[in-house]
């Protein structure tokens, strides 16, 4: 059974990271998404929030899990016996960062390999950032997240707090 991980802050998770999780689903036996934690990065939602939004976005669909990981994506993709690391490209400025993290995680561990997969076209320009700063100032995302999601939004961003 060939596993893969599909580490990201999904900070909400957005339709654009569903669809790179159907599209792994394809590919390999079983997904698990693993939410990392940065503390380089603020997040919006706390890793238990995350958790809940990524798992309601996911019912449904069979062998895709959900977890989180603090430390290196690497060693975790090793310590659940991974054989990849899925990760979504939506642009050319996405490669150069993705392309020194899969080199470095090859020299880390060389049997773990990275696969680059990108999203339907639709999806190329969607980022948690930009979802999230629309939410912020009332703007409708419900194109662009799951309807769970976007109500956990607007919990964060009510009405009395559009700028």
């Amino acid at each position: 059974m060939k596993k893969v991980i599909y580490p990201g802050m999904f900070d909400p998770v957005t339709y654009g990271h569903i669809d790179i999780v159907k599209r792994a689903r394809e590919l390999f036996d079983e997904v698990v998404i693993t939410v990392a934690k940065n503390p380089a990065k603020t997040c919006l939602f706390s890793i238990e929030e995350r958790i809940e939004m990524i798992k309601e976005s996911i019912t449904g669909l069979d062998r895709v899990y959900v977890d989180a990981y603090n430390g290196l994506v690497v060693d975790h993709a090793k310590a659940i016996g991974a054989v990849g690391i899925i990760r979504g490209l939506r642009a050319i400025s996405d490669f150069d960062y993705e392309f020194q993290m899969a080199l470095m995680n090859r020299k880390l561990a060389e049997n773990i390999t990275t696969i680059f997969l990108m999203p339907h076209e639709k999806y190329t320009y969607l980022n948690s950032t930009i979802v999230r700063n629309l939410a912020e100032f009332g703007g409708d995302v419900k194109c662009f997240v799951p309807e769970f999601v976007a109500k956990k939004l607007k919990e964060k961003f009510p009405d009395e707090h559009k700028k």
